[in-house]
């Protein structure tokens, strides 16, 4: 089961787990999308495709999905937890539903489906979950900085439940992106934002995070520069205590910032 399948990463990862003979359960908030997608991956990989059109900003969502599964008498082996909304600008000055939205896809969603979905893969000893994260992860991120602290949770979780499930044959993944180019970045106006000039390609990302979920690794950060980044928040957290020294929090505005005027824009896949 696949969340944000519809676009991006998710479906970049719809497309590795279809040619590895994996049937699918792909959920998203755009129908034709979805069953554009349904279609060509039947088609061409002769797997089963089952489409789900859910908008997971709604808390009852995660129930909807379980149970129609239980309809269904699909069970799920594999979960991947991708579907994301992101809130781009100055805290003060974003719209408080959108981030409180933010908060629902980002994190309270996928600890539901997580939750829901958890206990059949223990009893049947076998599992593997995979949650997207960000290198956002792992340091404070101004002007994202809902965003950031939503998948610096994700981390969190992603890590300490996969220590709780050692020896039960389940294993969790925190996928850790950098910057992706994906659709949203035309499509709300970001092309100017500097973190984007050097976006990895969603596909190659995808490929990445299905080897180390397949392999059970605990968290992958994708890409050389991302992982030296991800390294030197690393190294100099014994000497930042628990606040971030000025001149972090000065690079992060910086790569997030425009070329010109900033603006508050939202995505969600």
């Amino acid at each position: 089961l696949i969340t944000g399948a519809s676009s991006g990463i998710g479906l970049e990862l719809a497309r590795l787990f279809a040619k590895d003979g994996y049937n699918l359960v792909l959920v998203a908030r755009n129908r034709s999308k979805l069953e554009s997608l349904g279609k060509e991956l039947r088609s061409e990989y002769q797997v089963q495709v089952t489409v789900m059109v859910q908008d997971l900003v709604d808390p009852s969502t995660p129930r909807t999905i379980a149970r129609q599964l239980a309809d269904q008498s699909i069970i799920v082996d594999v979960l991947v937890n991708n579907a994301g909304t992101q809130v781009y600008g100055e805290f003060a000055e974003a719209d408080l539903d959108e981030q409180l939205a933010l908060v629902q896809v980002n994190m309270a969603a996928l600890i539901a489906l997580t939750h829901l979905l958890l206990p059949g893969m223990i009893r049947r000893g076998r599992g593997r979950i995979l949650n997207v994260g960000s290198t956002g992860s792992f340091a404070p991120g101004p002007l994202n900085a809902v965003y950031c602290a939503s998948k610096g949770a994700v981390l969190s979780f992603s890590q300490a439940i996969g220590a709780e499930l050692t020896g039960t044959g389940v294993t969790v993944t925190a996928l850790c992106p950098g910057a992706t180019n994906t659709a949203f970045i035309a499509r709300h106006g970001m092309q100017d934002v500097r973190i984007f000039r050097n976006a990895m390609a969603p596909g190659r990302v995808a490929q990445i995070g299905y080897r180390a979920m397949q392999r059970g690794r605990p968290i992958v950060v994708t890409g050389f520069s991302n992982q030296l980044q991800v390294l030197s928040f690393q190294l100099m957290a014994p000497f930042l205590g628990w606040t971030p020294p000025a001149w972090l929090m000065a690079i992060g505005k910086l790569f997030m910032g425009r070329t010109q005027a900033n603006k508050t824009q939202v995505q969600q896949i």
